[in-house]
């Protein structure tokens, strides 16, 4: 029988080592010939050698890495989020902060509560530019959802030119505001292209001065404006709630009597109902904060708004004691109107969540 290479190794083996381990060194006998290779290896298994306290330390140090690099990667987003939060801070809370201060510190820099209201509600067109807001808000959003949700319900059918129909309907997303205000301002006027196009088509003998619009006849000019601009956005958002809609809920639909108006009113309108809810409030708030297009095309005071009457006492009348603040005190009613209608918006969102986990569930 062949001697251990290793000497006195065997006894050693026997002695300390667990029996898979001799098994290990048995199987692999032939390469323990070198006595020094044999020693190696019993060191280790032993706990001898100072490789395995070297891989000990190394163990101890890899673990303190990886916990840093857990660490680390739980403050990474937060290091990422506080250039933002500077920003905000400084561009954003700051003025916001210094405006609501203004709102209640009085003309003789003394602090109040209602003085500055008091001086709002009795200021000129302060009624006009509440109800004009209210107005243009609740009719501009029925008036484009309606017209958003035959478009949408057209373009979810296949048919020939349908490709065109979305082309021509998504033009007026690709104009900017102060564009489009231009190309109406130009069209409104007694000798422009509406008047042409109206004269041509031999829907009116004389031109209209759509330009001296004031009251409600300058709000509704400035609502077919707005909802010329802003449909198409509308209908983009109800079209990809169609895509919910599955073909065979219609066709059993049918399959059990059902009519068009029928299939719209129970299954269309309730699928696209949280599309529509969330975006109606979504546009109510865009529509409260309406001016530019007002000032744009018809100026200041045609059509007073609330944001309207913001840039009035800034831009048209600064310098005189009261205008700052006036200015500040509608943009703080203008904030308030927002805010409320944030909060709406958040619950609906909510529980149109809730609503839909329960359904799927």
């Amino acid at each position: 029988m062949t001697q251990s290479p290793a000497g006195g190794a065997d006894g050693l083996i026997e002695q300390t080592l667990p029996r898979s381990a001799r098994q290990l060194i048995v199987t692999n006998a032939a390469t323990l010939r070198e006595p020094a290779y044999c020693n190696k290896v019993l060191g280790v298994l032993t706990g001898s050698a100072p490789q395995l306290n070297k891989q000990h330390r190394y163990g101890k140090e890899k673990l303190k890495m990886h916990k840093s690099l857990k660490v680390s990667k739980k403050a990474t987003p937060y290091l990422l989020l506080f250039p933002i939060f500077i920003y905000y801070a400084v561009f954003w809370l700051a003025p916001v902060v210094s405006g609501v201060r203004e709102v209640f510190i009085g003309m003789d820099g003394g602090f109040t509560l209602t003085e500055n209201l008091k001086l709002m509600f009795q200021s000129e067109l302060f009624s006009e530019s509440v109800l004009n807001t209210a107005a243009f808000a609740a009719i501009s959003v029925i008036l484009q959802y309606i017209i958003a949700l035959v478009l949408a319900l057209l373009l979810s059918k296949k048919f020939t030119g349908s490709k065109l129909l979305m082309f021509v309907s998504m033009i007026p997303m690709a104009i900017t505001p102060t564009a489009t205000a231009i190309l109406w301002k130009t069209g409104l006027v007694k000798d422009g292209w509406i008047n042409s196009l109206l004269m041509n088509l031999h829907i009116i003998d004389q031109p209209i001065v759509f330009m001296n619009a004031e009251g409600f006849n300058a709000i509704l000019l400035l609502i077919a404006i707005d909802t010329w601009t802003v449909t198409p956005s509308v209908m983009i958002i109800l079209v990809a709630g169609l895509q919910g809609l599955q073909r065979e809920l219609k066709e059993a639909a049918y399959t059990f009597g059902a009519n068009k108006w029928q299939i719209l009113k129970d299954i269309t309108l309730p699928i696209l109902k949280p599309s529509i809810t969330t975006s109606v409030i979504m546009r109510m708030i865009a529509a409260v904060q309406v001016w530019s297009i007002a000032v744009m095309v018809l100026g200041y005071s045609k059509a007073p708004f609330l944001v309207e009457r913001i840039a009035f006492y800034v831009d048209a009348i600064p310098g005189v004691d009261t205008s700052t603040k006036l200015a500040y005190t509608y943009s703080f009613l203008t904030t308030i109107v927002v805010l409320l209608a944030t909060v709406v918006y958040l619950r609906v969102s909510n529980r149109n969540k809730i609503t839909g986990g329960g359904e799927e569930g």
